[in-house]
């Protein structure tokens, strides 16, 4: 019983690290957080340039092809900068590995190395073991010029360091038909090492990239419409590059299996990418200016105002008008010049004139009804021989 409990706490610390080692099937397995295996490699990488850095601070996360269970198909999710979850993390992509006769993707992470991908040749910095792009020193990340596009801005923190690549391949995955690299003991020692999940802004790009007909392999052919963007989740705009047109069309293998019709789904809100708005002061329709810069009002007494000036009483013009005798319109005559009102007599007015009582109509009231009179019974005929009247009854 002891030795069961210790080989499960090591299978759930190896779990928890998610050991990268795609030689070793047990550590291969241990890493795939996401569970997906597929039994057809993923198309080889895009070419595309890389976008310039938004901003002072953000790192490198190349591009990827993820996999679509619900539609049996992979896509590519665009490589972007992105920012760290905190100060000193560096981001180790994830990639595909050969596991037991099939394909399992290898989640990425951030940690304070950068530990084994797969020896994928991802560029720009990532060229299949560590990372050449920049390196912490303190609280500031320092960038390689010579293998970032970081022209654009003015960052102080800036290196230069060549970066010889021997051999450049843009096979995706790692195994048979891929790239066989095995990790380094250093790499090793890092997959030991504390590590933080993508970014919730990580995750937003890779569920809108999945939502994107455009970026599946089986309709771009290897050439996705968005192969990298300036700012994550943004797939749309003057910072979004096209991949270039490769060397050969990706072609979906014979043994894959079809692919399936998408089904429409909502992203949870923690899903939906962010729109961008602009700031305040950037707004050209909307643009309010600070209280400090927001002209005073300047308002004129009230004895200042022409049209709102009220004069004082002893000031105020006396309306002088005609009598009410002089006014055609509006005179009224005196009560002893007011013609009297003659009123017809009642025996005057033909409309209202009453009949006297006795002139007046009896009101004719039904008489009440009164009931039948009884049949009376009726005698019996005489008797014609005798001339009698038969005895009664």
């Amino acid at each position: 019983m002891r030795d069961y409990r210790t080989a499960a706490a090591s299978a759930a610390l190896l779990l928890g690290l998610g050991v990268a080692l795609s030689a070793a099937p047990l550590a291969a397995r241990a890493q795939i957080d996401i569970g997906i295996n597929v039994g057809f490699p993923p198309p080889p990488l895009p070419i595309y340039e890389q976008p310039p850095i938004p901003d002072d601070g953000y790192i490198w996360a190349p591009g990827y092809w993820a996999f679509d269970e619900g539609i049996a198909d992979y896509y590519w999710v665009p490589g972007t900068w992105v920012l760290p979850p905190r100060i000193g993390l560096l981001w180790t992509p994830g990639y595909w590995g050969w596991n037991r006769g099939r394909y399992a993707f290898n989640q990425g992470y951030w940690g304070q190395d950068v530990g084994y991908y797969g020896g994928i040749d991802y560029g720009y910095g990532y060229g299949g073991e560590g990372f050449e792009g920049g390196r912490w020193q303190g609280n500031r990340f320092y960038y390689n010029s010579a293998v970032n596009n970081i022209a654009n801005r003015r960052i102080a923190t800036v290196y230069r360091k060549i970066v010889v690549r021997r051999t450049v391949t843009k096979v995706s995955f790692n195994g048979p038909g891929g790239v066989v690299v095995r990790p380094t003991p250093r790499q090793l020692a890092v997959a030991r090492e504390a590590r933080v999940a993508p970014t919730p802004v990580q995750l937003r790009h890779r569920q809108i990239a999945r939502g994107d007909p455009g970026l599946r392999a089986s309709i771009n052919h290897g050439k996705p419409v968005v192969a990298a963007t300036e700012r994550p989740t943004v797939f749309k705009g003057p910072g979004v590059v096209t991949a270039a047109k490769p060397a050969k069309p990706y072609e979906r293998p014979a043994s894959a299996p079809p692919v399936k019709p998408a089904v429409i789904a909502r992203p949870a809100p923690d899903q939906r990418p962010e729109r961008p708005r602009p700031a305040p002061d950037q707004r050209p329709g909307m643009a309010r200016p600070a209280p400090g810069q927001r002209p005073d009002r300047v308002r004129s007494a009230p004895e200042q105002r022409p049209a709102m000036a009220r004069p004082a009483p002893d000031r105020r013009p006396t309306r002088v008008g005609p009598a009410p005798d002089q006014h055609p319109d509006m005179a009224r005559p005196t009560l002893d010049q007011r013609p009297a009102r003659v009123r017809p007599t009642p025996d005057q007015r033909p409309d209202r004139a009453r009949p006297a009582p006795d002139q007046r109509p009896a009101t004719a009231r039904p008489a009440p009804p009164r009931p039948a009179p009884e049949a009376k019974p009726q005698p019996k005929p005489r008797d014609k021989r005798t001339n009698e009247n038969p005895a009664p009854d």
